[in-house]
């Protein structure tokens, strides 16, 4: 089993875990890049939210109606 399956496990499940998680990652990267890749952070986040079972997407797409 590789570090991404155990990753991808352990990940699975925990969703609110998982989005403050993914949301302190790319803060830390927006810190340390100054900003400077803020828009591809934020759509790394929702893609990592949405993949990993964040039930509500966050960030940019919070003014969004529903999808259905």
């Amino acid at each position: 089993m590789s570090m991404m399956d155990k990753l991808k496990g352990m990940l699975k499940g925990h969703p609110e875990q998982t989005r403050q998680g993914v949301e302190k990652a790319g803060d830390a990267v927006d810190e340390r890049t100054g900003g400077k890749h803020s828009k591809h952070v934020d759509t790394a986040q929702e893609k990592l939210n949405e993949r990993f079972g964040d039930e509500q997407p966050r960030g940019r797409g919070e003014d969004r109606p529903p999808q259905s």
